[in-house]
C-alpha cells in the first residue's frame, strides 16, 4: 500500500465562531484520530502534518495579555509551544483510536525546524496576519518600539504581519524518517514548522515568520519519497469557476492542466491556490500523485473515489 504525507486543515481541530477550549479541540481531533485509524486500517502508512494558525493566535494573545508579569515569546518559540501541545492531543486520541480497533502502531510527534532563505522575497513584502488585534495608537507605539510590520486588517483593527517564506530544509528529517521506518505515525512539521536560519557555521536562528503548512508539506512528502500528498481541507473537490454560476468541481487534473488553470487565476493565494502548487510541486518533483479532499472522504480519496487527484 501507499506512504502518504497527510496535510490536516485547520477544521480538523478547530471550527470556526468556536471559543477554542482543550475541550473543542479534542472533539474535533478524537473525529480526525478516527479518520486517520481507518486510513492505517486500509493499509497505508502515515505522516501527519497540521495547522496551528488558531492556536499560535491564543498563545501570542495570552503573553500580550500578560505582559504586564511574563515576558513574551518570539514567535519561532510560540510555535514549537503549539506543535507540542497539537501532538500531544492528537498522540493521545490517535493512541486511543487504535487501541479501540486493535491497530498496534506507536504515534510519536517531532517537534520541527524548517530552514528559510533571510534573502527570500517573502520578507521584503510580509503578507501573513498574526497575533491579536491593536488600535491604530498601540499600532504606532509597536512599530516604534519593536520594528513590527503592522497593517490594518478588513476594518477589524491593527494587526502583525509577517513573512511567508519557502521551506528549504526540514532539519529532523533524519529522525522523521528513522521513526517512520520503525513503523510509527509521525506528527511532524506543524503549523509549516518553525522558521530557523542557518548561519553556514551550525549556528541557528529563530525567524519571526510563518511558513506555508502545505508547502512544506510537499517538501516533506518529496524528501521522503512518499506515494501520496493527501491534502484535506473542507471541501470533497476542487472547484473551477468557484461561486460562479459555472462553478462545477473537478476529479482530476493533469500537472498541466492544474499549472494552467493556476495561472488564469482559478484558484486564489487566500484559499485553494497555495495547495495547487503544493500538489504541482510534489509531483513534478516525482511524487506519485496528489490529493485534495475533505476529512470524511480521506479513505475513498486515496481509493480513487472521492477528491481532486494531480498527476503527472
Amino acid at each position: 500500500m501507499s506512504e502518504v504525507v497527510v496535510a490536516l486543515g485547520g477544521n480538523a481541530i478547530l471550527r470556526h465562531h468556536e471559543e477554542g477550549t482543550a475541550e473543542d479541540q479534542l472533539t474535533h481531533i478524537r473525529e480526525t484520530s478516527a479518520r486517520l485509524a481507518e486510513i492505517i486500517e486500509a493499509g497505508h502508512s502515515l505522516i501527519v502534518t497540521h495547522g496551528n494558525g488558531p492556536q499560535v493566535g491564543d498563545i501570542l494573545l495570552a503573553y500580550d495579555l500578560a505582559k504586564a508579569r511574563l515576558p513574551p515569546m518570539p514567535l519561532d518559540v510560540c510555535g514549537a509551544e503549539s506543535q507540542g501541545m497539537l501532538g500531544y492531543m492528537f498522540q493521545r486520541c490517535m493512541d486511543q483510536e487504535f487501541v479501540a480497533r486493535g491497530v498496534d502502531r506507536p504515534v510519536v510527534t517531532l517537534v520541527t525546524q524548517v530552514e528559510v532563505d533571510p534573502a527570500d522575497a517573502a520578507f521584503e513584502n510580509p503578507t501573513k496576519f498574526i497575533g491579536p488585534y491593536y488600535t491604530a495608537m498601540e499600532a504606532g507605539a509597536l512599530r516604534k518600539d519593536k520594528g513590527w510590520v503592522i497593517r490594518e486588517q478588513s476594518g477589524k483593527g491593527f494587526r502583525r504581519v509577517v513573512p511567508s517564506p519557502q521551506p528549504k530544509r526540514i532539519l529532523e528529517l533524519d529522525s522523521i524518517r528513522t521513526l517512520f521506518n520503525a513503523g510509527a505515525v509521525v506528527i511532524a512539521a506543524g503549523g509549516g514548522g518553525i522558521p530557523i536560519s542557518e548561519n553556514g557555521r551550525g549556528a541557528i536562528t529563530g525567524v519571526e515568520a510563518v511558513i506555508d503548512k502545505d508547502h512544506t508539506s510537499a517538501l516533506l512528502a518529496q524528501l521522503m519519497d512518499a506515494d501520496v500528498l493527501l491534502i484535506l481541507t473542507d471541501v470533497e473537490r476542487v472547484a473551477l469557476d468557484f461561486g460562479k454560476p459555472t462553478e462545477r468541481e473537478v476529479s482530476e487534473f493533469t500537472v498541466e492542466q492544474a499549472r494552467e488553470q493556476l495561472e488564469a487565476g482559478q484558484f486564489p493565494e487566500g484559499s485553494m491556490g497555495p495547495k495547487i502548487e503544493s500538489c504541482l510541486r510534489f509531483v513534478e518533483g516525482g511524487g506519485d500523485r496528489a490529493i485534495i479532499t475533505s476529512l470524511e472522504r480521506a479513505r475513498d480519496a486515496l481509493d480513487g473515489k472521492a477528491g481532486t487527484t494531480i498527476h503527472a
